[in-house]
């Protein structure tokens, strides 16, 4: 079997207060061409469609068109779950419906886990989709009081797929083939099969979750406040390829068996060294995946520049566009005038100044020390301010009560209740 893993599309995505609706869209033009010419069986989508809940209609409408794009042109069936920046009931509406035209949506999480039966000439190869869920949600779902943290939601929705019905005589519904051919017939068993990771069968898992052991980005929205956050990896024992998102750098956890495709885009200046790539994976008949990373192109790169502001004004020296997103350092010391300005002249679409040596100047003379809010966490700009209110660190029933409230109102998000 052959097939596509991508993730974290963030659409509607703004950086420092720029639309990025027209990158995005060229991306996905080029992920789109990436999936004509690798000849896949399939695309699957590990979360993160969305950049928020509530999406502009940019957004709904750039994904209803290169789904259509892809599942309808392309006749490649795609697999997709809600990642943490989805409203799972926004993604769920008519999935039901979706699975006739080869797109199978999985937002809300349940105690049944749901899959979509692939097969190449060797065999069956189930999808095993797990729509990001909180643990509260995944508590609530099994009324297990033992599920108290991401690692453990994860193993207790992992103990939950169902055994498996592949083989048994069931049908398997359009698009959902190791080749792009439709089966007609009846409409009865378009519904996913509930599924497990029978012995001996090769079988794909389709997650959400931040992997202990990854490297993360200023991008990413933390899965906890204050607790833990992170998955083990040895909660993947079974399954052949595990297609993650989540982390917006693309990179394999221990192999190219548990592996994250990383952002469609680079969404911060922390990530000026990544190559956005889409995987491309072939599983053979004993289920050893090779996994390739075929680069995304963009619309505007995204870099850093250094230097004095003039031999900034200069321009780029070496080769790069005027045109790109830009965070210049500029290390003049003392005061100058309108620099951004200046600046704007050569990089329009320059987003942050950074004035490393003046702000240095600053506190040396004795004023409060300047910190980096934005590469903070909710729980560390809590208790900074806290600091800086009261005169002491909050006490660990202090923060334990804000980190609830954080998390609930990121349920409330989500549209989902704890």
């Amino acid at each position: 079997m052959r097939f596509a893993h991508t993730a974290d599309w963030h659409l509607g995505r703004l950086f420092h207060q720029t639309q990025l609706t027209q990158d995005q869209a060229y991306a996905l033009d080029g992920l789109v061409a990436v999936l004509r010419d690798a000849n896949v069986d399939a695309l699957l989508i590990a979360g993160d469609l969305y950049d928020r809940a509530v999406p502009p209609p940019e957004a709904v409408a750039l994904l209803d068109d290169v789904l259509c794009r892809i599942a309808i042109g392309l006749g490649v069936p795609v697999v997709m779950i809600a990642g943490n920046h989805d409203s799972p009931q926004r993604l769920s509406f008519a999935s039901r419906l979706l699975e006739m035209g080869r797109l199978h949506v999985f937002g809300m999480p349940s105690a049944k886990v749901s899959s979509v039966p692939f097969r190449d000439r060797h065999g069956p190869v189930p999808v095993h989709a797990l729509p990001y869920a909180e643990p509260a949600v995944v508590r609530q779902c099994f009324a297990d009081d033992s599920v108290v943290c991401h690692d453990s939601a994860m193993r207790r929705l992992i103990r939950a797929i169902a055994p498996s019905r592949i083989g048994s005589g069931s049908r398997t519904p359009p698009g959902a083939m190791g080749t792009h051919s439709e089966t007609s017939g009846d409409h009865s068993v378009l519904k996913p099969l509930l599924v497990a990771p029978p012995t001996g069968a090769r079988n794909i898992l389709l997650a959400h979750a931040f992997v202990t052991g990854g490297d993360e980005c200023d991008s990413e929205r933390p899965l906890s406040v204050g607790g833990a956050g992170t998955v083990d990896a040895a909660c993947f024992a079974g399954f052949d390829y595990v297609a993650l998102g989540h982390l917006h750098e693309p990179q394999s956890i221990g192999n190219d068996r548990v592996s994250y495709s990383g952002s469609l885009m680079k969404y911060s200046f922390s990530e000026c060294e990544h190559r956005k790539s889409i995987n491309i994976v072939e599983m053979d008949g004993a289920g050893k995946c090779t996994v390739e990373r075929v680069p995304l192109q963009v619309r505007r790169d995204v870099r850093r520049v250094r230097g004095l502001l003039a031999e900034l004004l200069k321009g780029p020296q070496d080769g790069a566009s005027r045109d790109d997103y830009i965070e210049a350092t500029v290390e003049d010391d003392g005061a100058l005038l309108d620099p951004m300005s200046k600046l704007r002249q050569v990089y329009p679409n320059l987003l942050s100044l950074l004035r490393p040596r003046f702000d240095s100047a600053i506190e040396a003379g004795g004023a409060a020390a300047r910190f980096d809010f934005r590469a903070m966490s909710e729980d560390a700009l809590f208790g900074q301010f806290f600091e800086q209110v009261t005169g002491s660190q909050p006490t660990a029933e202090q923060a334990a009560v804000f980190c609830q409230a954080v998390s609930s109102l990121r349920l409330i998000e989500r549209e989902v209740a704890a």
